[in-house]
């Protein structure tokens, strides 16, 4: 499995694009912007895309999808919790940031569901605290995690948004993530790479005491 990485748009969400080298399927991950560069890729690498898969519905992570949906016919998919934010320019911050930017989801995910996109596969993690309705997507046969916004390199997502929890997110984190294998890379919604060894020790903002914001 390949995994490309865009960064893209005001505030440089990290857009990704999952890929088995040998049947070239491949699935994009929270395309917040600039379709044509993300399409490139695709292009340029000879890729099949078989879905778009949003983390959570912010618009940070979604101003590409319906261009990309349309351009490559594939569906797009969220959290049955995050549908409205995707819809709601209120709740996705677009407005807020300028920005209009909505996009309905053809289906919605729940947690532990386990998807199939040709050759790939991953799992759905519920890790609301950032959203509502937000998750990673788990590629345990790699040991790769899509952490949205919820985990970042020594950090983790805001909650003064619409539908943030501090607390949520911090048992989220904890309780979902921190579970994982020590080795599990963690790929996040903006910054660099991880894993969730390191940010166990390291992360400032999850400890005993727990959300220091």
């Amino acid at each position: 499995m390949t995994v490309d990485r865009l960064t893209v748009g005001a505030v440089m969400t990290n857009c990704y694009i999952v890929s088995d080298q040998e049947t070239r399927d491949a699935v994009v991950i929270d395309p917040g912007a600039s379709a044509e560069k993300i399409a490139g890729k695709i292009r340029e690498k000879g890729l099949i895309p078989k879905a778009i898969l949003l983390t959570h519905g912010h618009f940070d992570h979604i101003m590409a999808a319906e261009k990309l949906r349309q351009e490559f016919a594939v569906k797009l998919y969220c959290s049955e919790a995050e549908r409205e934010i995707c819809m709601d320019t209120e709740l996705n911050m677009g407005r807020a940031f300028g920005f209009s930017s909505s996009v309905v989801p053809d289906e919605t995910l729940k947690d532990g569901q386990k998807l199939i996109f040709g050759s790939l596969s991953c799992k759905v993690i519920a890790t609301p605290g950032h959203t509502k309705g937000g998750v990673c997507f788990y590629f345990d046969g790699e040991g790769i995690l899509f952490s949205g916004d919820t985990l970042f390199f020594e950090s983790v997502g805001r909650t003064d948004f619409p539908g943030g929890n501090a607390k949520v997110l911090i048992e989220s984190i904890k309780g979902r993530l921190f579970v994982l294998p020590d080795t599990t890379k963690v790929y996040p919604g903006h910054g660099s790479f991880t894993d969730i060894a390191y940010e166990k020790i390291n992360n400032p903002y999850v400890n005993e005491e727990g959300y220091l914001y």
